[in-house]
């Protein structure tokens, strides 16, 4: 069955004219499955809803679907072996009443929360963490436009999104390997690099992505489509 899926999948690739991807970490995948090209036009980021803020409170925050690939578990098992740091997690999900029952003292789970409460936990984390393996990845960028720094894990679409080389300042710490041990070392990271985490440059970054440049993109890969011979 699976044989025969691969078959449809990669038959199906070949029928749109265009192919768009939301990073070019997709764009490679796209290449390397359906040996086709596509543009990566990265989606936009609500930056009306969030302001930047310059107050931080000693907690950490990571916003997300419980679900087994975003690593709640790796972030649950690091911050128990950091008991004098604080984790907040927000979202819900099948993963809910499992991580709760691991979870120590140190890691508070407030499962679904509506927009606002999420808002004002990202105006007064101290970072925003995420630990899976995105295509994109909506939520570090929402810090971000709140002014907070983030620590992701060094791999897809993160490294696209967080890593601005026209930055002055860093906005993001890497973990390279999807271990606790791995992010205990990028929270300490962190520390270090804390006093040089600008809000406004974290802000800046998110910029990147605000829907007019989305619009502008989308447009111009739309045009090009439609001026591409037949």
């Amino acid at each position: 069955m699976l044989h025969r899926l691969r078959l449809w999948d990669q038959l199906s690739g070949q029928r749109p004219d265009v192919l768009i991807a939301n990073s070019g970490f997709v764009a490679k995948r796209i290449a390397k499955y359906w040996r086709r090209s596509a543009e990566a036009v990265y989606p936009p980021v609500a930056m009306e809803r969030f302001q930047v803020s310059h107050h931080s409170e000693d907690f950490y925050l990571t916003v997300s679907r419980l679900v087994p690939y975003k690593r709640i578990d790796l972030m649950v098992s690091a911050f128990a072996a950091m008991p004098h740091r604080k984790l907040v997690v927000i979202g819900d999900g099948p993963e809910l009443a499992r991580l709760r029952a691991s979870a120590p003292a140190n890691v508070v789970l407030l499962g679904a929360q509506p927009d606002h409460v999420v808002e004002d936990h990202l105006s007064r984390c101290r970072a925003f963490i995420l630990a899976a393996v995105e295509d994109f990845g909506i939520a570090p960028l929402e810090a971000q436009a709140a002014g907070k720094p983030v620590i992701a894990l060094a791999k897809g679409g993160a490294l696209e999104t967080l890593q601005n080389p026209q930055a002055e300042a860093p906005t993001a710490v890497f973990f390279h390997e999807q271990t606790a041990a791995s992010l205990c070392q990028a929270v300490e990271e962190m520390d270090r690099q804390y006093p040089i985490m600008d809000p406004l440059g974290c802000r800046a970054n998110a910029e990147r992505f605000a829907p007019a440049r989305f619009r502008e993109a989308l447009s111009m890969a739309i045009q090009k489509a439609l001026e591409k011979p037949s």
